[in-house]
């Protein structure tokens, strides 16, 4: 990733120059593509606001029309009509299609500048492989999978962690103790010039609890990926038979008071222990477990950390003059965003 635009993204410089002014929260969504953007495509870093925030609203619009339920199972079930007549279903068609086209043009535009040793965004880095693999019939290295790859790295990725990286936002704004706590911990950890980055975690044992349990308690994911059972089986005292279609219900582990001490409140003690360090949490599986987990989850956990930190140390979060109220219910969707609301970041 380019450096320049790692400091300008740590800086927040977008949120910089609203002089400590409310904005939406929505903001967050242009700066997570935009870094989405350069993990695939170092030459597109630059990218024109306009072609970004079309291409993020396309995306968007593909995940909220996915739970036009009436909608969705009517395609479902007679995709051949549904085809033939207007509906929600005709947009996500379309938002996909301008995506996928967007992302080939790009990757045209890789190919005709060449592959060098200093490149290192996943598009140079795939069009490399593919170069290595021309002459094995057999290999699945080609444009066509990799133009679908960073169309699941944008529509997969975003949307979750733009909802996430908002309810941390808005969980600051709740508990300002809780801000200030992690403000203090990061001014004592890291000296003011340093570049926040992964490892640092293990120096931020509070800040990664406090984005954990923003994790646990937003609970942006309600259910995991449907899976199968390959055989007949018992699950404590639960007869599962082969075939059956199984749906993880992530939200009754995220809030069992069998497992967590305070499930309803937000309480980043669920991750520290009596001294204050930090531990992991069996019970904690925002991104599934086992060989089908998310295949995205470590540049998720980078992502969300390095965000959260570099935001929270240059700015206090804080109600726009005349709010009193926060309010933390969701939005019922896919993927579970706070209601539209507004901050103002006062430089820290």
């Amino acid at each position: 990733m380019d450096r320049s635009y790692a400091r300008r993204t740590q800086r927040g410089e977008s949120i910089q120059g609203l002089g400590g002014g409310a904005f939406p929260a929505l903001l967050l969504k242009g700066w997570v593509g935009r870094l989405g953007g350069l993990q695939a495509f170092e030459v597109t870093a630059q990218l024109k606001s306009i072609k970004r925030q079309q291409l993020l609203d396309m995306k968007c619009s593909t995940g909220e029309l996915q739970v036009e339920s009436v909608c969705r199972t009517l395609y479902n079930a007679f995709p051949s009509l549904m085809q033939h007549l207007p509906g929600p279903h005709k947009m996500v068609f379309s938002s996909c299609e301008f995506m996928c086209s967007f992302i080939r043009k790009e990757v045209e535009n890789c190919q005709k500048g060449g592959v060098s040793q200093e490149q290192k965004d996943y598009t140079h880095l795939y069009l490399a492989q593919i170069d290595k693999e021309k002459i094995d019939s057999t290999t699945t290295f080609d444009e066509d999978n990799l133009v679908q790859v960073i169309f699941d790295l944008f529509a997969g990725g975003t949307d979750t962690l733009v909802a996430t990286l908002s309810w941390a936002l808005l969980f600051m704004v709740a508990h300002p103790n809780i801000q200030e706590q992690v403000q203090k911990e990061l001014g004592s950890a890291l000296s003011p010039s340093k570049l926040v980055c992964y490892e640092d975690r293990k120096r931020l044992p509070y800040t990664s609890a406090v984005i954990k349990e923003t994790q646990r308690f937003s609970n942006v994911i309600l259910f995991g990926a449907p899976r199968v059972c390959v055989d007949d089986m018992n699950v404590l005292g639960n007869f599962i038979e082969k075939n059956t279609l199984v749906i993880p219900d992530l939200c009754s582990i995220n809030l069992d008071p069998k497992l967590w001490e305070t499930p309803r409140q937000f309480n980043p003690n669920h991750f520290l222990d009596k001294d204050g360090k930090f531990i992991v949490r069996d019970e904690f599986l925002p991104f599934g477990t086992g060989s089908r987990a998310c295949l995205g989850k470590h540049i998720a956990q980078v992502e969300l950390f390095v965000l959260f930190t570099s935001l929270v140390r240059a700015f206090t979060f804080r109600l726009p003059e005349g709010v009193k109220e926060v309010n933390t219910e969701p939005v019922i969707a896919a993927v579970l965003h706070p209601r539209p609301f507004k901050l103002c970041a006062v430089p820290h």
